[in-house]
């Protein structure tokens, strides 16, 4: 029997929770319950410069909004913490330690200004720079320098080759490679150091990340080599690239940043639907569900063609799952929306009719929430529905509409009907010469659902006040 995968998701805390890091954490949380394995989330946080607390807790706060639990990591614990870098320094360097007393690492003394003189001229010839292994056979220690620590890669040249779990056979020359730094002097190690020796403390047997780090696995698997380990397997994401075909990034695409969904009105569902597809598909299935994923997830279905962001897909899955959720759960989804317009909908009772009665005519929350809010709290009216549709003849309207609703009873939504169609058949009007001033006189606005239904859920007697407000304005 297959030993269950560990699995990682591996961000460095230096901003929120990018979509791309979202979709990485995704595949690796498929892959971990698809096979009953584990998922790691682990904050390389050694970027002592941008790594901050905000943005562990924004990477935090994504995750969990998405529903992507960890079994070991922050919060949680487990057998192989720490899980931040930060905290694990010591093992960086007894590892560092070891690797140069067996002659496969060792201290640079060169500074950095001596490496960009030297990078300049390889830029001048318009070739890639190399270091020329200045510091190898070093015995000497230059008096008040400082020493980073090499990685000592093998003379000679041969063919480093993996299989990726996406991509396939993947190769690359070691003479291609150069002796990269593992440990700066201040002990903080660099990232294809940091992750191998971390990803052997934890046991991971999978790595799984973006394209962006494919050139990053040869350097790592020449150190796996040098520890004299077995590397896990490698499968590496296509990438995402934003409506305008660039790749997905903070600085151009403001959908790069996950919780602003989460503000725009988004559904988790929705979003994690919509991510998984960009780049892994099945059949042509576009409405996934979370189970579905965990059943349906595999390598032989993630693409190696990039994802392209597409909103009006999104606002569409979207959609689908504001129409297809229970009532309830989108109702307490749509409290705070509703709070910050100073709507308090908590313990309403109508608040699921609502959402049943709005969800087909809202793409997000923050639409639903616009057109929920008068059914919770009485707003102004808008000036340019009023001018529109509470003019004399729309007043005179309202007026007789008043009458008709004050004997409505029981009030219902087929009474209501009765009620506004009777108006507006005795004074040879429109059904919407009579609807939309009512509509607008009890909602403020002119858009809301069939005015029986509107104000059914608006009560009898909000309605009336609501109404004799109108006539008197």
């Amino acid at each position: 029997m297959p030993t269950p995968p560990r699995v990682r998701f591996a961000p460095s805390p230096t901003g929120y929770l990018h979509i791309g890091g979202a979709r990485t954490a995704l595949f690796n949380w498929l892959h971990a319950r698809r096979h009953r394995g584990t998922f790691i989330l682990r904050l390389e946080d050694t970027d002592r410069e941008r790594s901050t607390l905000e943005s562990v807790e924004a990477i935090i706060d994504g995750l969990r909004w998405l529903g992507l639990a960890w079994d070991e990591g922050p919060g949680v614990g487990g057998p192989v913490g720490p899980y931040f870098q930060t905290e694990r320094l010591d093992l960086y360097r007894r590892e560092a330690e070891a690797l140069i007393a067996a002659g496969q690492a060792y201290r640079c003394y060169c500074t950095k200004e001596e490496l960009e003189e030297r990078r300049a001229v390889f830029e001048k010839q318009k070739r890639p720079y190399k270091y020329e292994g200045t510091c190898r056979n070093r015995s000497d220690v230059p008096p008040g320098r400082t020493a980073v620590i090499r990685f000592r890669m093998p003379e000679g040249d041969e063919t480093l080759t993996f299989t990726d779990e996406v991509i396939g056979k993947i190769s690359k020359q070691t003479s291609e490679l150069d002796d990269f730094v593992m440990l700066r002097a201040d002990g903080i190690p660099l990232y294809n150091f940091g992750c191998v020796v971390d990803d052997l403390a934890m046991n991971i047997t999978l790595v799984l990340r973006g394209q962006e780090h494919i050139n990053s696995t040869f350097p790592q698997l020449m150190l796996y080599r040098a520890l004299g380990k077995t590397p896990p397997g490698f499968a590496h994401l296509p990438l995402i690239l934003g409506p305008d075909r660039e790749k997905l990034s903070k600085r151009r695409h403001p959908e790069a940043d996950v919780m602003l969904h989460r503000r725009n009105g988004i559904l988790p569902e929705a979003l994690l639907n919509f991510i998984v597809r960009l780049g892994w598909s099945h059949g042509n299935d576009e409405v996934i569900s979370r189970v579905q994923m965990v059943e349906w997830f595999g390598f032989d279905h993630v693409g190696t063609t990039s994802g392209v962001w597409n909103p009006e897909k999104l606002l569409w899955l979207n959609q689908h799952y504001l129409k297809t959720l229970p009532p309830s759960e989108v109702g307490a989804r749509l409290l705070p929306f509703l709070a910050e317009r100073g709507a308090d909908g908590s313990g309403d009772p109508r608040l699921g009719r609502v959402v049943e009665a709005l969800r087909e005519r809202s793409k997000t929350l923050v639409e639903m929430a616009d057109l929920a809010r008068p059914f919770f709290v009485r707003v102004p009216v808008d000036p340019k529905a009023a001018a529109k549709h509470l003019d004399h003849a729309g007043k005179r309207a309202l007026g007789l509409a008043r009458e008709a609703l004050h004997a409505v009873d029981p009030w219902t939504v087929s009474g209501i009907d009765s009620a506004i169609q009777g108006v507006a058949a005795s004074a040879g009007l429109a059904m919407g010469k009579v609807a939309q001033p009512v509509r607008v006189a009890a909602m403020g606005m002119p858009v809301s659902p069939p005015i029986g239904e509107t104000l059914a859920l608006l009560g009898k007697v909000e309605t009336l006040e609501r109404i004799d407000l109108a006539l008197a304005a």
